[in-house]
């Protein structure tokens, strides 16, 4: 079993930065894929990033590419969101998550948190 906890989110300007953290609870990082979702209201979840084996193999969402950045810390058992230059459209609660193999469908992670709200305004 794995617990997730997400935090960091917030209402920031248009070319802000954000970090969102998660906390990993109940096994190691280095055990799972830790992935980030987010889902705007109206829309469905979407991927946004991913980081498996520990931190060896990332995956970004072509939305994410080059704005956003993942990351983990194998000795606090959390995995990081960093998120640059930030966008109206990247307005969403962002969710945490666990699962086996890096993948962009949200069926394939087992275990999420709670969500954290981002706000970007205009």
């Amino acid at each position: 079993q794995v617990q997730l906890v997400e935090s960091g989110g917030g209402l920031v300007q248009a070319g802000g930065s954000l970090r969102l953290s998660c906390a990993a609870s109940g096994r190691t990082f280095s055990d799972y894929t830790m992935a980030w979702f987010r889902q705007a209201p109206g829309k469905e979840r979407e991927f946004v990033a991913a980081i498996a084996w520990g931190g060896v193999r990332t995956s970004y969402a072509d939305s994410a590419k080059g704005r956003f950045i993942i990351s983990g810390d194998n000795a606090n058992n959390a995995v990081y969101l960093q998120m640059n230059s930030l966008k109206p459209e990247d307005t969403a609660v962002y969710y945490c998550a666990a699962g086996g193999i890096i993948s962009m469908t949200p069926t394939s992670y087992a275990y999420w948190g709670q969500g954290t709200q981002v706000t970007v305004s205009s």
